[in-house]
């Protein structure tokens, strides 16, 4: 078991970063650093996502403490450094955010296991590959592909009769999903990111925009909420070192009637005409045989798998 070293907190730690930095930094810059100086260790925090309780450590501190020593030197993206130390913010630093070791691409096994065991969702996956396309006008395919399709089978619902009687009046409980996947969710990329998901999700039943990291400042939180309260794309947050505890920030709403119009041009790509082929194939029978995305079963390995990959 590790061992809690006495006396040092998450405010020793951010304290120490900055002062090693000597900028204005992120909450993830914050952690990369202390995890690059060994600081992490120091702490020796237990909980299972030490990097939200050190933001929320953060964000408190500058709110309900008058002596307290950090200062918000930008909240889009949100950035913190020592209070009464001068410094100069460029474009530089604040772009300065994307994690490294790793893309978007290998972050689409942890959705996929997630929305596979998640009673919310219970779905198969199929990531679509928007570069095999073929080519058109510019801008004529842009923001059309999401990074991964779903589909939600009602195989396991109901019994064989309830199905057979669901076939014979025309009502079957499938429902597809688009996911568009990122990194990290802030104010610097929110409406970029947000609308492409809004033109490439708006096809299907129920469209997310998903990340590993996503800004927990009260304003960002209040126009995300905003924001899908007037185009309805749900918000899916990650979990790298514990998938089944990803968390749904806000549902998508419903659409009752599929775009069957972005569909067809959607079956353009390959990978998609692949994933309309296998439904159907497997509609027909009865059951899941047609190959989708690879999932885990479990959080251990999708940990390991997300260790390897240095998603965390």
């Amino acid at each position: 078991m590790r061992k809690k070293s006495s006396g040092y907190t998450f405010l020793n730690l951010i304290k120490d970063v900055m002062e090693i930095e000597k900028k204005p930094l992120t909450v993830s810059q914050i952690w990369k650093c202390g995890e690059k100086h060994g600081l992490i260790d120091k702490v020796g925090s237990k909980g299972k996502t030490p990097i939200n309780t050190l933001q929320a450590r953060l964000y408190l501190d500058i709110r309900d403490n008058e002596n307290s020593i950090f200062v918000q030197t930008s909240k889009r993206p949100s950035m913190f450094y020592l209070k009464d130390i001068d410094v100069e913010k460029s474009e530089s630093e604040v772009q300065d955010d994307e994690p490294s070791g790793y893309n978007e691409r290998d972050l689409h096994i942890l959705l996929s296991s997630y929305v596979y065991a998640s009673p919310d969702f219970h779905c198969v996956t199929k990531t679509i590959f928007h570069e095999k396309t073929g080519k058109a006008k510019k801008g004529y395919n842009q923001w059309l592909h999401p990074d991964i399709v779903g589909i939600h089978f009602p195989f396991d619902d109901y019994s064989d009769e309830t199905l057979k009687l669901q076939r014979m009046v025309g009502s079957r409980q499938y429902k597809l999903y688009s996911f568009e996947m990122k990194t990290i969710l802030n104010f610097s990329n929110l409406r970029e990111f947000y609308f492409q998901a809004v033109s490439n999700s708006s096809w299907a039943h129920e469209g997310y925009l998903v990340a590993l990291e996503i800004d927990e400042d009260e304003s960002f939180r209040a126009e995300l909420k905003r924001l899908n309260n007037a185009f309805g794309i749900g918000v899916i947050k990650l979990n790298a070192e514990n998938v089944s505890q990803s968390e749904v920030l806000l549902n998508a709403k419903q659409n009752v009637n599929l775009d069957w119009d972005t569909i067809d041009r959607l079956s353009e790509n390959p990978d998609f005409k692949q994933f309309i082929s296998d439904i159907k194939d497997d509609a027909e029978v009865g059951k899941i045989k047609s190959q989708y995305d690879k999932v885990y079963y479990d959080d251990e390995t999708v940990a390991e798998y997300a260790k390897k990959k240095h998603i965390y």
